[in-house]
């Protein structure tokens, strides 16, 4: 990149997150010049590498809404980009365990929303027959999916970090963005780092995460008002000591604010618990071991046979919410022009979980809205 301190380009993409990585791919195979500005030191250093590295299958989210095409699209996107790029996942399926009669009443509910989404191998199963796949799962019912996965989610970025670059993007580390303004021909971006500089885009793409709406305040010209607050809700994880007890992904019936505590194992193997939901104030990746008495309560009414110090305090991720506790679920927010009315500034707000799986979708949602700024 050139030291000048003035350089005209076409699109910058800031965050170099899973979602601003697909976006820059999806941009440069458009035949954009594509430039990516991160202010950590590599891809993927936040909520992109602070997750259960889950495949989606789409169940939850309301019908219509941007998640839920979103994450259904997404997935059968993911799963074909995998095998073409040899990106490791496994497509091991999940159950989701109601242990009790209230929450048995629900599963039939979630079959019907998922399948409203367009999920396909939603099954009801009988205790029998979900023991009979998971010996050591204690429920009176269970939904399964059978097209949810686990992916290697660095793996999986490093692929799409090629493919832009093999486009011709450039990828810049070290250059956090310190302000912008909206100018007559597109946005002008002053970029912090050893290198200070400015950038004139045509076309600037917010993919910030958990700091998307902070960088919209930073930008001169972007109506406040469209702005949305910033929450925080941290997700804790706790490692399993030992082998996995299951094969597939084990999910009690979910609760406000999340999917509640469930088990996922990565692709070496390794079984954690998590994630939990704790509203914090700012942006703090610490694991209270003390927290594991709640996950040992949680976990067991679906495995009572956890052992007493069994778990470890594992890692944390933080949700980029953009509605407080207690309000109803968030939607994933694509902000262009037609909403806002700068021409040349598209914003991601809000993009949680399923924003792995989403990531390929979403990317294109972003090009079409591109194609109109």
């Amino acid at each position: 990149m050139s030291s000048s301190p003035f350089e005209s380009v076409d699109c910058v993409v800031i965050g170099a997150g899973v979602v601003g990585l697909a976006v820059a791919r999806a941009l440069a195979l458009a035949g954009r010049e594509v430039i990516v500005l991160e202010a950590a030191d590599g891809i993927g250093t936040e909520t992109s590498s602070r997750n259960s590295e889950v495949i989606h299958a789409g169940i939850y989210y309301p019908k219509g809404s941007l998640m839920a095409r979103t994450c259904v699209a997404g997935r059968r996107a993911l799963y074909a980009y995998c095998d073409a790029h040899g990106v490791p996942y496994r497509n091991c399926g999940k159950l989701i365990a109601a242990t009790n009669e209230a929450e048995r009443e629900k599963l039939a509910e979630i079959k019907g929303r998922a399948e409203a989404n367009g999920v396909e191998g939603m099954r009801l199963l009988s205790a029998a027959e979900a023991i009979a796949l998971e010996p050591n799962l204690h429920c009176v019912a269970a939904l399964m999916s059978t097209s949810t996965g686990i992916i290697d989610s660095h793996g999986y970025m490093l692929a799409l970090q090629g493919d832009a670059e093999a486009q011709g993007a450039m990828l810049a580390f070290h250059s956090p963005v310190v302000r912008g303004c909206v100018v007559e021909d597109g946005v002008e971006l002053e970029v912090g780092g050893a290198e200070p500089m400015t950038l004139r885009c045509r076309l600037v793409v917010n993919c910030a995460g958990l700091h998307a709406p902070a960088l919209a305040h930073k930008i001169g010209g972007m109506p406040s008002e469209k702005i949305p607050p910033a929450y925080f809700a941290k997700g804790n994880y706790f490692s399993l000591a030992g082998r996995s007890p299951f094969s597939r992904l084990i999910y009690p019936v979910p609760v406000p604010g999340g999917l509640g505590v469930h088990i996922t194992v990565d692709m070496g193997g390794q079984a954690r618990f998590g994630p939990d939901v704790e509203w914090i104030d700012g942006i703090d990746y610490s694991v209270d071991p003390q927290r594991a008495d709640k996950f040992y309560a949680a976990v067991r009414k679906y495995w009572p046979d956890l052992k007493d110090g069994a778990i470890q305090p594992g890692y944390a991720g933080i949700r980029p919410k953009i509605v407080p506790p207690g309000a109803p679920a968030q939607d994933f927010v694509i902000q262009g022009p037609a909403e806002h009315g700068v021409p040349g500034l598209i914003h991601l707000f809000g993009i949680e979980s399923p924003g792995l799986t989403s990531s390929l979708a979403l990317a294109e949602e972003v090009r079409a809205v591109a194609g109109n700024a």
